[in-house]
């Protein structure tokens, strides 16, 4: 009976003793990995120990998906929206940071800014796999500058920005080039929007409604437009009214397109959001909670206080950080799940989800000191 090596001369990498979450739960499996993606070991030839050239002790952890961080504006001093002769150094420097906290992927996020910023950051950052040098970049978030004056945020008012006419023609006279974005947030009452998110879908880029005064008509729109993703549920937008919910009434709207999904991002920090409010969002729409760390709090510190605060299972914290905003973002049939064929972006964790290594590609790229 041929062995492995007959079917390819790649290395393949065992994981053994591991806790694994596939299916919305945790199974007591090992997981099989060669060229930086998991095996489905049935379609294996076996001898009859079972081959692989290198075996991976798990010793019980938790082996989750790796994070991916949707929002994300800098970090250890560095903040993506301000000028900077080397902007890569920038990401670079975030990237191999951020691996300590689980996250394998991520979208650098600019806040509202200048179109000179634009002009010479979007450029230069590319959407590139993870490694040894840090997390993958998935795209750019845009973070403005099409918002509401009125929940503006910490955003520079000076640089705020209306859509004078329908059409794509405004996105690239700000930002130039799309080619590297992801994800754009805007605020969908104003006027042309509805146009924008539609081109924007339609381009395969992400549209998220933030920083924002949208009644929840105009919000509903907007989803049926191509509108996805919403920016800190709770944050920069109307508090929640009986008689119109704003925004917030996404999560229970029953004008979302049957099979579409609106996701929402929560900052899980304990500052920004109220136990009480992630309890409510959580409870009213699981499938769609993103935690992201918004560069304000670590991502697996955001996972944790959504675990606790929330009161929902070991499973949805951990698929909140992996398997959603991969859904997202479109790319859940390599990204988000430890399924045969995903990449082998993983990360070990004890039961009280503290990171205790990261692998990219079944590669470790990060381990906590003993």
């Amino acid at each position: 009976m041929p062995t492995n090596k007959s079917v390819s001369d790649s290395p393949i990498t065992r994981f053994i003793n591991c806790r694994i979450l596939r299916d919305h739960q945790l199974q007591r499996e090992d997981l099989w990995v060669r060229e930086g993606r998991i095996l489905d070991p049935k379609k294996l030839f076996f001898d009859e120990q079972g081959y692989a050239d290198v075996h991976v002790d798990c010793e019980g952890s938790i082996v989750a998906p790796g994070f991916i961080d949707v929002q994300i504006n800098g970090g250890y001093g560095i903040d993506f929206s301000l000028p900077s002769e080397d902007v890569n150094a920038g990401v670079s420097f975030v990237a191999k940071k951020i691996l300590q906290h689980g996250v394998t992927s991520f979208c650098p996020t600019l806040v509202t800014s200048p179109p000179s910023i634009y002009h010479k950051v979007l450029p230069e950052v590319k959407v590139q796999n993870g490694g040894a040098d840090g997390a993958g970049v998935l795209g750019l978030h845009l973070e403005g500058p099409f918002i509401s004056e009125k929940k503006k945020g910490a955003h520079p008012q000076p640089f705020i920005r209306k859509f004078h006419s329908g059409g794509i023609d405004n996105l690239t006279e700000v930002y130039g080039s799309l080619d590297n974005v992801a994800i754009v947030t805007l605020a969908p009452e104003l006027e042309h929007s509805q146009s924008v998110v539609r081109e924007l879908s339609q381009r395969g880029i992400t549209v998220s409604l933030g920083h924002s005064m949208a009644n929840l008509s105009q919000a509903e729109e907007a989803v049926r437009h191509g509108a996805s993703f919403i920016t800190h549920l709770f944050n920069a937008m109307p508090s929640f009214h009986h008689r119109d919910p704003g925004i917030v009434g996404l999560l229970t709207s029953d004008q979302v397109p049957a099979g579409q999904t609106v996701y929402y991002g929560m900052i899980a920090d304990g500052i920004h959001t109220n136990p009480a409010a992630l309890r409510i969002a959580h409870r009213s729409h699981p499938s769609g909670t993103d935690t992201l760390s918004g560069s304000i709090a670590t991502m697996d510190k955001c996972v944790r206080h959504f675990r606790q605060a929330s009161g929902c299972s070991i499973e949805e914290a951990l698929e909140a950080a992996s398997l959603h905003p991969a859904q997202l973002l479109g790319i859940s049939h390599r990204k988000g799940k430890l399924d045969y064929g995903s990449d082998a972006d993983l990360v070990f964790l004890d039961d009280e989800l503290s990171i205790k290594s990261t692998f990219i590609s079944g590669e470790e790229v990060w381990r906590k000191a003993a």
